[in-house]
């Protein structure tokens, strides 16, 4: 009789691991919709989109690189393929001159002519393999800037420790010559990141630290007008919070402030600039956030998109929610990872709990 019991009990557990997510406890703007574009992309984390309209997700959890169809046009996939397996930690994906880059933690592979034959794909060829092999804050976020180099964030491999290059920094990869330059330090750990398109300028999420309360430090929006610019960490966290630790050891370093201090622990992750038609014209180069959501917090925060505007200035404002709804009191069935435009203006939102991609669209109100 137990056995008979255990066996119902898989299998409802079953039934619900497969379950469709509830999208209906989403909340959007005025005349914004929310729909399921793929499901079954395990851990899907970083997300990149061909000129074509295929998609690309990497994942941290599963390992898997997947491309993601939608043959017939109907706005929903219809193919989800796992184009490559048993990789580390391979999060980061970008598409650039029809070749599939992906980030694994100690290197970069480059699926050269990737979209030739997605049902027979080639193997990937290591590009670089001079990047640290440790897996604490070792998964990437990677993106090709306008100077045409990938760029790619290298964690720190602790909560906090001492500024040890090329740890806790933002480098950017020369494809021509295999040279690894450092363009920004001070970073904890960068999941994301994109350029605001009027000036070049990049712009970055950043966690912050742990085990310093429920409310400190905050996370961090950051922009860098140029290369060699420092922003903080481990010394200095937000706009004035020094590390009790490494707060008096950053000797004559100048730091760069945030753009936006974050709720503590919401921990931003993928980022855009929304460049789409499909959105009013107030929604051009809004800046859409994924805060994933805490862990080592007393009550959950973050678990939603957030958006913000650039004014005049280039200061963020108006940061609000544009989806949120994943948490629900203290429970919690969804974690956005990260946002992608599609060809036709909506938005993709990559969700490596429920392993789902979602879709936005404006339809007026």
């Amino acid at each position: 009789m137990l056995i008979r019991w255990l066996g119902v009990l898989i299998s409802f557990s079953s039934v619900l691991a497969c379950a469709a997510p509830p999208i209906e406890r989403l909340s959007l703007p005025p005349g914004f919709t929310i729909s399921l574009y793929a499901e079954d992309v395990p851990s899907a984390r970083q997300l990149a989109v061909s000129p074509s309209g295929v998609v690309y997700a990497g994942s941290r959890g599963a390992g898997n690189v997947y491309a993601i169809v939608d043959a017939d046009g109907d706005h929903r996939a219809d193919q989800v393929r796992t184009i490559a397996r048993d990789l580390y930690m391979p999060s980061g994906v970008a598409f650039h001159g029809g070749a599939l880059y992906v980030a694994e933690v100690n290197q970069i592979l480059r699926f050269e002519d990737i979209e030739a034959d997605l049902a027979d794909p080639p193997k990937g060829a290591v590009i670089f393999d001079e990047l640290p092999s440790e897996s604490h804050h070792g998964w990437k976020f990677i993106a090709f800037g306008p100077d045409g180099k990938l760029y790619i964030p290298i964690g720190v491999p602790c909560n906090i420790c001492p500024e040890n290059d090329p740890y806790g920094t933002i480098s950017a990869l020369d494809l021509e010559t295999g040279a690894l330059e450092i363009y920004a330090r001070g970073i904890r750990n960068s999941v994301g990141f994109d350029w605001f398109p009027e000036t070049s300028d990049l712009w970055f999420t950043d966690n912050g630290r742990d085990w310093l309360g429920d409310d400190r430090p905050p996370c961090e929006i950051n922009r860098a007008r140029g290369a060699g610019l420092h922003f903080g960490f481990p010394y200095l966290h937000g706009t004035h919070i020094k590390d009790p630790e490494y707060g008096g050891k950053g000797g004559t370093r100048v730091f760069t402030p945030p753009v936006l201090n974050l709720q503590a622990h919401v921990a931003p992750v993928g980022m855009t600039f929304y460049q789409g038609e499909q959105f009013p014209e107030n929604y051009k180069n809004r800046l859409f956030v994924a805060e994933h959501g805490s862990w080592n917090r007393s009550r959950k925060v973050g678990y939603r998109v957030m958006m913000g505007t650039v004014d005049e200035q280039t200061k963020l404002v108006d940061y609000r929610p544009f989806v949120e709804g994943w948490l629900q009191g203290q429970g919690t069935w969804g974690r956005p990872a990260d946002i992608a435009t599609l060809p036709d203006g909506s938005i993709i939102i990559s969700d490596d709990q429920a392993g789902v991609i979602y879709r936005v669209t404006y339809q007026g109100t």
